[in-house]
C-alpha cells in the first residue's frame, strides 16, 4: 500500500499540498519520551520508509527526547524532498521527572525555534506549532510571536496545539492558523467544537492521540465488528474513520515500528459504508 490518491489530500495554509495521513514522530525517543531510542538505526529506517510509501507530512516537536525527535528527522532526510512538510512545535518543556510544562514566553519561543531550525537542518519551519498555551503568559502575546517568526520568514506556516474555540479566534485575528492539533479520536470528541470551527475556516485539525492508546470508549464494541468486517485491526479502522469524518482531518499515527507502519498506512484504504460511518459517529 502506498499513499497515491491525489483526492485523499489537503492544502494546509491554503498552498502546501500532503496525503491526508501523516506521520507522528513522537516515538523516535527511548522511554516515556525522554532521551534517545534503543535502535537509532530503526527509526531512521522507519522515517525512510514512512516517505517510500508516500507519507509526506510529518509531525514533531522540540519537547521530543527532548530535542531527539527533531535531530533524527534531520540527520535522516535532510536534505528533504520538495514535497515533504515537516511540522514542529515549541512552548512545551520537560523536566527531570518527564513533567511537560508550558512556556509561552515569547522570548522562549524566539530561542526555541532556532532550535529547532538548527536540529532540522532548514532556514525555515514549514509549520510551527504553539504547543500549549501558557496559562501565566497572555496567549495572544505568544501568538504575536509566532506572528513575528513568520514575518521575518523562520516560519512558513503557524498552527496552535491543545486551544479551544476562543483561543482560536483570537489568534486568527493576529496571524493566518494553518492547522490546529488537538486530542481527538473515535472514542474522545471532546474537540468536536473546535473541529467544526477549522471545517469553517479551512484550517487543518491534527488529531493527537488518535488511537487513544486503544482505550476507545463505548465505541470499542463497534469498531471490533466493523475491523472484522473489514479484515482490519481496530487501529486500522480508528484511523479509516478519523480520515472519513472530516475532510480537514491529518491523522498522524506515530510508530517506532517499520511494520506497525505499514499496517497504518493500510488504514487509507479502507473504504467505511455510511452505516458503518453512522455506527462509529
Amino acid at each position: 500500500m502506498v499513499l497515491e490518491n491525489e483526492s485523499d489530500t489537503f492544502d494546509i495554509g491554503g498552498e502546501r499540498t500532503v496525503h491526508r495521513l501523516g506521520y507522528g514522530a513522537m516515538r523516535l525517543t527511548g522511554e516515556n519520551i525522554i532521551g534517545r531510542p534503543d535502535n537509532e538505526e530503526e527509526a531512521r529506517r522507519v522515517l525512510h520508509e514512512a516517505i517510500s510509501l508516500g507519507v509526506d507530512f510529518i509531525d514533531t516537536a522540540d519537547s521530543y527526547g527532548p530535542c531527539v525527535s527533531e535531530r533524527i528527522i534531520g540527520d535522516a532526510l535532510h536534505p528533504y524532498p520538495d514535497n515533504l512538510v515537516v511540522a514542529t512545535k515549541g512552548g512545551l518543556l520537560r523536566n527531570d521527572e518527564g513533567d511537560w510544562l508550558p512556556n509561552g514566553d515569547p522570548d522562549y519561543l524566539r530561542n526555541a525555534i532556532l532550535g529547532s531550525l538548527d536540529r532540522l537542518g532548514t532556514d525555515s519551519i514549514d509549520l510551527y506549532q504553539l504547543h500549549r498555551p501558557d496559562p501565566d503568559v497572555e496567549f495572544s502575546d505568544s501568538v504575536h510571536a509566532l506572528a513575528e517568526l513568520k514575518d521575518e520568514g523562520k516560519i512558513e506556516h503557524v498552527g496552535l496545539s491543545n486551544v479551544d474555540v476562543d483561543q482560536l479566534e483570537t489568534a486568527r485575528d493576529i496571524v493566518e492558523i494553518a492547522t490546529v492539533q488537538n486530542q481527538y479520536n473515535v472514542g474522545n470528541r471532546e474537540h468536536e467544537d473546535v473541529l467544526s470551527a477549522c471545517e469553517n475556516a479551512g484550517i487543518g485539525f491534527i488529531p493527537w492521540y488518535p488511537l487513544g492508546a486503544g482505550d476507545l470508549g463505548d465505541k470499542a464494541d463497534a469498531l471490533r465488528e466493523i475491523a472484522n468486517d473489514h479484515d482490519a485491526s481496530q487501529r486500522q479502522v480508528a484511523l479509516a474513520w478519523l480520515l472519513h469524518h472530516s475532510p480537514v482531518t491529518l491523522p498522524i499515527p506515530g510508530t517506532s515500528s517499520v511494520d506497525h507502519l505499514h499496517a497504518n498506512i493500510k488504514s487509507a484504504s479502507i473504504d467505511l459504508s455510511s452505516d458503518e460511518m453512522e455506527r462509529l459517529d
